[in-house]
C-alpha cells in the first residue's frame, strides 16, 4: 500500500476491529497455518534423516546430508512464505480500521496495472492499493464520492456498506469450501445473477 505519512489520518475516523472481523481473519490464519504443516512436518524430516544416517555411521551419509539439508531448508522457506501473509493480517487486526466520508479513485497505471485508492473529502489520497484485476466500474467512471471503510494493509473493506470481498462477512472455520464460495460470488456479480445460497 503506497499512503502518506501517519500524519494525513488524524482527521480520518477510526474503529477498532469487531470480533466477527477478526474472527474472520483468525480462521484464515489458521487455515493457512493447516497448510503450513506439512511443508513443516517434511522439512523436520529432511533435517532429521541426515543425522540419523551419520550416527549410524552409513557410508552415504555425508554424500545425502547436503541433499538433504537442502531440502529441509527449502520446505522451511516454504512454510514460512505460506505464513507471512497470513500473519501479517492478524497483526494488522491490532491496529485501527479507518472510516472516511470522501472518494475511491480507480485507476491503471502505464504497465496496465489496477489500482483503489481512498481520498478524504478534499480529494487527498490516504492510501492506494494494487488490484489483481480490472473492476468492473472502471467502465463507469474512475472517482466516485463514498463512504469509505479501510485498513492499512487489506487496502478497501466496504463501500457505502457494501463488503468488497476482502474482509468477508463469514468465513468457514480453517476456510475449507471458501474459495469456491467467492468464485461463486463473483461470478454472480459479473453475470449480474442472484447469489447462491450454498
Amino acid at each position: 500500500m503506497r499512503r502518506r505519512g501517519l500524519e494525513s489520518f488524524t482527521g480520518v475516523a477510526s474503529r477498532r476491529w469487531t470480533g466477527a472481523e477478526r474472527r474472520v481473519v483468525w480462521r484464515g490464519f489458521w487455515g493457512r497455518a493447516s497448510i503450513a504443516i506439512e511443508p513443516l512436518v517434511i522439512a523436520g524430516f529432511f533435517a532429521v534423516l541426515p543425522i540419523a544416517l551419520i550416527l549410524r555411521k552409513q557410508e552415504t551419509a555425508y554424500l545425502l546430508a547436503p541433499i538433504f539439508g537442502f531440502g529441509a531448508l527449502a520446505f522451511l522457506a516454504y512454510a514460512v512464505v505460506l505464513m507471512v501473509p497470513c500473519t501479517r493480517a492478524l497483526l494488522e487486526t491490532f491496529d485501527r480500521i479507518y472510516s472516511v466520508d470522501g472518494y475511491v479513485r480507480y485507476r491503471a497505471d502505464r504497465l496496465g496495472r489496477f489500482h483503489a485508492a481512498v481520498l478524504d473529502h478534499e480529494r487527498n489520497p490516504l492510501g492506494e492499493w494494487e488490484l489483481s484485476r480490472r473492476p468492473a466500474a472502471l467502465d463507469q467512471r474512475d472517482t466516485w464520492p463514498a463512504l469509505v471503510e479501510f485498513c492499512t494493509y487489506g487496502g478497501i473493506l466496504r463501500i457505502d456498506g457494501r463488503s468488497t470481498g476482502v474482509l468477508p462477512e463469514h468465513l468457514p472455520p480453517l476456510g475449507v469450501g471458501a474459495g469456491a464460495r467467492f468464485a461463486a460470488a463473483e461470478r454472480d456479480e459479473v453475470t449480474g445473477a442472484e447469489p447462491s445460497s450454498n
